[in-house]
C-alpha cells in the first residue's frame, strides 16, 4: 500500500496490515519483529558516503543500543542513487516478554531538491529480508 510522507514529498509502498505509529516527523510500520520507518526532512545537499560517515553514523551509534557498524555505501535504486548504511542494533524490548533481539538494520538516505527521504528497515539478524527490503526501497517515488 502506498504511503505518502508528511508534506507530500514522496510515496513509498509499505506492507499492508502492519501497525502504524507516529513519532515526531517519522512514521513507523511494524509487524512482529520487522519495522519500516519513514521520515522526510529538509537537507541543503545530497548525502554522500563521506558526509554520512562523519555526521550521521556518530548520531546513529549514540542512539542505537548494541550498535555494531556495517557499511556505508552508495547504491542505486529506482529513484536514483542513495546512501545505504548497514548496522546491527538491539531491538526494542518486547512489551510482553521484555526480551530483545539483535536486529539487522538498513538505512537509506535519498535526496532531491533540498529534501531528504530516509527509510530505515530493521528485522532480526538472519531473517531473509533482502527481497522485501529491495521492493520497499525501490518503491520510493518523489512527488515534487
Amino acid at each position: 500500500m502506498p504511503f505518502t510522507a508528511a508534506g507530500g514529498l514522496f510515496t513509498v509502498k509499505v506492507p499492508e496490515g502492519w501497525a502504524r505509529s507516529q513519532n515526531g516527523s517519522a512514521t513507523a510500520f511494524t509487524d512482529k519483529l520487522n519495522t519500516v520507518r519513514v521520515e522526510a526532512r529538509p537537507a541543503a545537499g545530497a548525502p554522500t558516503v563521506t558526509s554520512v560517515r562523519a555526521t550521521e553514523l556518530p548520531q546513529i551509534r549514540s542512539s542505537s543500543p548494541g550498535f555494531t557498524p556495517g557499511d556505508v555505501t552508495l547504491v542505486q535504486r529506482k529513484a536514483g542513487p542513495v546512501v545505504r548504511i548497514t548496522y546491527r542494533a538491539q531491538s526494542p524490548a518486547n512489551p510482553v516478554t521484555g526480551k530483545t533481539t539483535q536486529d539487522a538494520v538498513e538505512r537509506y538516505e535519498f535526496w532531491k531538491a533540498g529534501n531528504e527521504a530516509i527509510l530505515t528497515l530493521s528485522g532480526p539478524v538472519g531473517a531473509d529480508n533482502v527481497d522485501p527490503w529491495r521492493t520497499i526501497t525501490d518503491s520510493l517515488r518523489w512527488l515534487r
